[in-house]
């Protein structure tokens, strides 16, 4: 039985604030939501039982794959909606984020896919420009998904896998590329860099301050500004070790052997 509002409303929020510390804290969550510790406690207990999120009152919180797949979705209807708010009502964009929480849970999946469509597959929303996680079809690309949509929702399946776009992954995380959003010509460009559904891709350098991500593709350097990495959806397959992790083991080991 899928979660509550108040529970989605709970994986949200550790969705959104483990994606750069790992597991998320107690007190954190409580700041985030504006209750109680304590009610997190609970929140965060009865989530567990059923299966959604680890919890461990001093390790902190992070989510199962059937919680993170009830968290990716609620957040994708969030940012749609903001973006639907703002940039189609002209709803001032301080004010989208409050209204879009009213609105989410009760937005149906084929109404969240018709609105990508309406809003032509937006990569960000408007008030704090994060990423707008990709849909849970199973297309390598909204062009296809636009070409077979009068086939029917329904008959097209789920994605099983979970996708982070390039410009949300770490330095030395690795995987294959599965899905492209955008129009044919996002589509075109990304296919003249070699940039296809089902290239394996190494993340070598990400740049500060909204910069280049750096990849290595087929034995060559690549660099995405961030514009294309917002829209190239990785399946993770782990994390090679960077320059930094080798140095602190190789101190490690001879501080061992010393």
């Amino acid at each position: 039985m899928p979660p509550q509002k108040s529970g989605e409303d709970y994986l949200k929020t550790v969705y959104v604030l483990s994606r750069n510390n790992g597991a998320v804290s107690t007190t954190d969550i409580a700041q985030s939501l504006k209750v109680a510790p304590a009610s997190v406690t609970e929140m965060l207990q009865k989530l567990a039982k059923k299966g959604y999120v680890k919890y461990s009152p001093y390790q902190g919180t992070v989510l199962t794959s059937k919680g993170l797949q009830i968290a990716e979705k609620i957040t994708r209807k969030h940012r749609l909606l903001e973006r639907f708010l703002h940039d189609l009502l002209k709803l001032d964009y301080t004010k989208v984020h409050d209204q879009a929480c009213e609105m989410e849970h009760s937005l149906s999946d084929d109404a969240e896919e018709s609105l990508c469509r309406l809003l032509k597959h937006p990569d960000r929303c408007p008030d704090d420009g994060k990423t707008i996680p990709a849909c849970d079809l199973p297309f390598t690309s909204c062009e296809e998904c636009i070409m077979l949509h009068k086939k029917g929702l329904e008959e097209v399946g789920k994605r099983r896998q979970d996708l982070v776009s390039v410009y949300d992954l770490k330095e030395g995380q690795f995987g294959k590329i599965s899905f492209i959003r955008g129009e044919h010509k996002v589509l075109q460009r990304l296919l003249d860099m070699g940039l296809t559904p089902g290239t394996r891709i190494n993340v070598v350098k990400v740049a500060p301050l909204e910069g280049p991500v750096e990849l290595s593709v087929r034995g060559s350097k690549l660099a995405l500004g961030q514009d294309v990495a917002l829209n190239v959806f990785v399946e993770v397959e782990g994390l090679l070790p960077t320059a930094s992790t080798v140095f602190k083991r190789r101190r490690w080991r001879h501080q061992g052997s010393a």
